[in-house]
C-alpha cells in the first residue's frame, strides 16, 4: 500500500550501504550503521527547506498574536465569521497552514518506510508476539534468508541479518531478545536513554519559539508523554530502529539551534534597521519640525514670493515698501487730461507725480 515510500527508503539505503561495504565490507556491522545514519541525514537535509519555512511561518504567527486576539474578541459571538477574518489575516500574511506540516509529515512516511524495510529484513514468526512485529506471511529462516527485500537482493539480507554493533544484532529487540538479553541491553538502553533526552529537549527548544498552543495538552505530550515513549517503544524496536531515533533527534537539535540562531539574527537586523529610519526621519533636538505648506482657500489670492533684491543686499531679499513706491509710480501710464470749455481760463490739472510740467491749452470749439 506504501510501496512508493518503501522503495525510495530501501533504494536510498540501499546507495549507503553499497558505499561504505566498498569501504568496510558488505558483512560488516559498521557499514550498516552508517548507512542507516546517512539514510536519516539524506532524507532530514530534503525536509530543510520546509522545516525553515515552518521556523519562519512560526515567528510571523507570533508576531500576529495582537491581530489574532483581537479577531477572537471581535467576533467571539461568532465563530463561523471569526475563523474566516482569522484566515484572510493568515492569508495576507503569506501563511499556509499545509505547508507547515509538510516536515511532520515528512518523517512520519521516513519513519514508518524505515521501520517497515528494516523489519522486513527478518520476517519469520520469531517475533511475531510482539507489538508491531507481526508479519503477513511468516518465513522460515531459510526462506527469509533467501527472499529479497524490496531492491535489497537475498545476499544484502543475508548481510544485514549477521550485522552486528558490539555484538548486539542490528535487527534484534530488547524485548524479545532471548538468551542476548544483556548484550542487546547493553547496546538499546544506551540509545533509548539518549533518544528520550534528545526528544525532550528538542520538544522545549520548539515549544519555547510559540507564543501559546492551540491545544492545551501539547506541551505536556510533547514534552513528557513523547519521550516516555520513546524510552519505553525503544524496547519493541530494532537495534536499527533505536539508531534512527538517536540521529533523527540529534540532526532536530543542530537543526533548531541553527534555524532558530538565524532567525533571531534576522529579526536583530530588521528592528535595527527600522530604528535606523525612524532616527533619521525624526527632527533634531530644537529644531522645528518640517511642516507642508497649507493648502490656499478657494477664491483666494496666492501669495507670490517676492523675487526683488536691495541694492547691495543678498539675492531673494525683498524690498522695502518704501524702496519699491517710487518705481512703481515711475512704471505706472501717465493718465490723459481733461478738457475744459473755452474762456473758462482753468487748465488741466496735472497727476499727482508729474508736478511742474506745464498743463497742454485747451483748444477752442
Amino acid at each position: 500500500m506504501l510501496d512508493f515510500v518503501y522503495y525510495p527508503v530501501s533504494a536510498i539505503l540501499w546507495v549507503w550501504h553499497y558505499l561504505f561495504a566498498a569501504a568496510f565490507g558488505p558483512a560488516s556491522g559498521l557499514a550498516w550503521v552508517l548507512s542507516v545514519i546517512f539514510l536519516v541525514l539524506t532524507l532530514r537535509a530534503v525536509l530543510f527547506v520546509p522545516f525553515l519555512k515552518q521556523a519562519r511561518t512560526q515567528a510571523i504567527v507570533k508576531k500576529l498574536q495582537p491581530d489574532v486576539s483581537r479577531l477572537k474578541q471581535k467576533y467571539k459571538n461568532d465563530r463561523a465569521l471569526q475563523a474566516k477574518e482569522m484566515q484572510k489575516l493568515y492569508k495576507d500574511n503569506g501563511i499556509n497552514s499545509f505547508a507547515t506540516l509538510i516536515p511532520m509529515i515528512g518523517q512520519v512516511f521516513v519513519f514508518i518506510g524505515l521501520f517497515h524495510v528494516l523489519r522486513s529484513f527478518d520476517r519469520t514468526a520469531g517475533l511475531s508476539h510482539l507489538p508491531f512485529q507481526a508479519t503477513s506471511t511468516p518465513m522460515t529462516p531459510e526462506q527469509n534468508a533467501a527472499t529479497p527485500n524490496y531492491v535489497f537482493s537475498a545476499t544484502d539480507v543475508q548481510s544485514f541479518l549477521h550485522a552486528k554493533l558490539f555484538g548486539a544484532p542490528l535487527s534484534a529487540i530488547l524485548g524479545g531478545a532471548g538468551d542476548l538479553l544483556a548484550t542487546v541491553a547493553v547496546v538499546a538502553v544506551p540509545l533509548m536513554l539518549i533518544a528520550a533526552v534528545a526528544t525532550h529537549f528538542t520538544a522545549r527548544a520548539s515549544l519555547n519559539r510559540q507564543e501559546n498552543t492551540q491545544i492545551p495538552l501539547m506541551r505536556p505530550l510533547s514534552l513528557w508523554a513523547f519521550p516516555a515513549f520513546a524510552l519505553i517503544g525503544g524496547a519493541l524496536v530494532p537495534v536499527a530502529i533505536l539508531l534512527y531515533f538517536v540521529t533523527n533527534n540529534a540532526w532536530t537539535l543542530a537543526q533548531q539551534h541553527f534555524v532558530y540562531h538565524r532567525l533571531d539574527a534576522e529579526a536583530a537586523a530588521e528592528a535595527a534597521r527600522v530604528a535606523a529610519v525612524r532616527a533619521e526621519s525624526a527632527p533634531k533636538p530644537g529644531a522645528k519640525p518640517n511642516r507642508a505648506p497649507s493648502t490656499p482657500k478657494p477664491g483666494a489670492k496666492p501669495v507670490r514670493a517676492q523675487s526683488a533684491t536691495k541694492p547691495g543686499g543678498k539675492p531673494g531679499q525683498a524690498q522695502s515698501a518704501a524702496e519699491a513706491e517710487p518705481a512703481r509710480a515711475r512704471s505706472a501710464p501717465k493718465p490723459r487730461a481733461k478738457s475744459v470749455h473755452a474762456g473758462s481760463g482753468a487748465k488741466s490739472a496735472a497727476k499727482p507725480g508729474h508736478a511742474g510740467s506745464a498743463a497742454k491749452p485747451a483748444r477752442r470749439r
